[in-house]
């Protein structure tokens, strides 16, 4: 999410006020998001939900996953800690979130990197409905089966590489995909649109893709299906949190302040958005 411009084009005004929207009914309605994550993020993630108007719970326990799923708005699942007990919850949890039509949001983190990683995201993501894919571009390729760069759970390949990855995971699993990179991809089965907002310094703060995925969850639970809106919103935070940062801790902190404050407007002035295709 990387950008050097400041001069804002909107292609589609109806996209943009979708995005308002998209924010107003979060903010307005501050629905549960029932997290799954890793242990580095777990206050990162819960923090952004909570500065953007959401309401976080960090739940893993099988015993009380069927409860959550009846009154949770979405279901997240970060594989980024992952080990055999987290995948039985895992498995359940969207088990669960299927039985009462809910949306569940994977970030399928380090995937390429080892097979335990590969197999599990993909094994979540056959068994999901109501799937929203959000990850780097590495991982968007590895999950697709394709041949990925990866370090770790950093990415080496660029976010324009992972397209063709991604159009087949949303036809594959009936799923939207959302590839995080210098460009950001949000794709589905017909349409590609790509967002140049966010700042260079972002990459360099833990869980930021994570809260990307964490948001994705708060969105989807008032109604947007495409990643589209959560995509848009922490970029341009990103952007205009990074022009008071002298590096990337006072960055995170800006960021969550540009969350809790974010108007319309500045989701007018800011965004950058292109409808890339329609298919």
């Amino acid at each position: 999410m990387v950008n050097n411009s400041s001069n804002a084009t909107v292609t589609d005004v109806s996209i943009t006020n979708d995005i308002i929207a998209a924010l107003a009914l979060v903010r307005e309605q501050k629905p549960l998001v029932v997290n799954i994550t890793n242990f580095v993020v777990m206050n990162t993630t819960a923090n952004a939900l909570l500065a953007i108007g959401a309401s976080p719970i960090m739940a893993h326990s099988q015993q009380e996953m069927t409860e959550m799923m009846q009154i949770t708005g979405s279901l997240v699942i970060n594989i980024g800690t992952l080990d055999s007990v987290w995948i039985e919850r895992m498995l359940f949890a969207v088990e669960q979130a299927n039985a009462y039509n809910k949306p569940i949001i994977l970030d399928p983190v380090g995937c390429g990197a080892s097979l335990l990683r590969t197999q599990t995201a993909r094994t979540i993501a056959a068994n999901a409905n109501n799937l929203i894919i959000r990850g780097n571009a590495s991982e968007i390729i590895a999950l697709a089966g394709e041949t990925s760069q990866t370090k770790g759970v950093d990415a080496l390949d660029s976010s324009d590489t992972a397209l063709t990855a991604a159009h087949y995971l949303a036809t594959h699993y009936q799923a939207n995909v959302v590839i995080s990179g210098e460009v950001d991809y949000v794709v589905s089965a017909t349409r590609v649109i790509s967002l140049k907002n966010g700042h260079h310094m972002m990459p360099y703060i833990t869980g930021m893709g994570c809260s990307l995925t964490a948001l994705t969850g708060a969105f989807a639970a008032v109604g947007d299906s495409t990643g589209l809106a959560a995509t848009a919103i922490l970029a341009i935070v990103g952007e205009i949190a990074a022009k008071h940062s002298a590096g990337p801790a006072t960055l995170q902190l800006n960021i969550l302040d540009g969350l809790y404050q974010l108007s319309a407007d500045q989701i007018r002035q800011h965004l950058r958005i292109e409808v890339v295709s329609s298919l």
